[in-house]
């Protein structure tokens, strides 16, 4: 009885001393206050690139070589916030501020997007997303120079939300051993660095699988563990991401 009474004191005095702070307006009470959630930059689906997600790609890419007939190795990328203003606030908070309470907001934010993705055509024609047509969600994983920095690998717990919100199990099924951190590499050494630095450490044969990752800037580390899941027997791969650059 004792032990289930420390743990809320400690959080109420924590509270007391620390208190919460919108990552985007510090304005004190919430991570995510009403007044910014109502002001989120949501990138629109119907114009968004079907391929890697970039705003406004629906017609012609300059991202990917969609337009040449050269897809990604995702059958679709959804992606909810351009990575700047709130978008850049809640990454930077989770990921490198280590405010782990932001999974489920951001978890919550992916979920509209691809609640929105639903009804607009990937390039095969069907459904950018639907939730029926998935088998599990995993995530892309941190590297371990990264995991090493932080002391958690950041997309573990938003997926682990994320699946919980659509009913579906989480498949811990990719490692990046060798990668090096992505953060201060160009477009041509992330797509170096993540090519064949990925593995599949479990069976996915057959699953279709919603990949999930807090930024997609070239795509690298997305497409590279796109392919390893293909290249390891899963049907298809559809991406999801909380920001993109472009």
């Amino acid at each position: 009885m004792a032990e289930e009474l420390i743990e809320p004191v400690a959080e109420g005095l924590l509270e007391l001393a620390w208190p919460t702070r919108c990552v985007c307006c510090d304005k004190p009470g919430e991570l995510l206050c009403l007044e910014c959630r109502g002001r989120l930059p949501w990138l629109c689906q119907r114009w968004a690139c079907p391929n890697c997600g970039a705003p406004n790609g629906w017609v012609t890419c300059t991202e990917c070589d969609a337009p040449r007939g050269e897809p990604w190795e995702t059958r679709a990328c959804v992606c909810a916030l351009p990575l700047e203003g709130p978008g850049r606030s809640l990454a930077i908070a989770h990921k490198d501020g280590g405010e782990r309470r932001l999974a489920p907001v951001i978890a919550a934010i992916m979920a509209c997007a691809l609640d929105e993705a639903s009804l607009w055509p990937a390039a095969d024609g069907a459904a950018r997303f639907s939730e029926d047509e998935v088998d599990a969600v995993c995530f892309v994983p941190a590297t371990t120079a990264a995991y090493r920095r932080r002391g958690f690998d950041h997309m573990e717990p938003v997926s682990a939300v994320l699946a919980i919100m659509m009913g579906l199990p989480v498949a811990d099924v990719l490692a990046r051993p060798r990668a090096r951190d992505q953060r201060r590499l160009g477009r041509s050494e992330r797509q170096a660095n993540a090519r064949g630095a990925v593995e599949v450490v479990a069976d996915v044969s057959g699953l279709s699988l919603l990949l999930v990752d807090d930024v997609v800037t070239t795509g690298a580390s997305m497409c590279a563990c796109a392919a390893a899941l293909r290249e390891a027997g899963a049907e298809s791969v559809t991406a999801c991401a909380l920001a993109r650059t472009w």
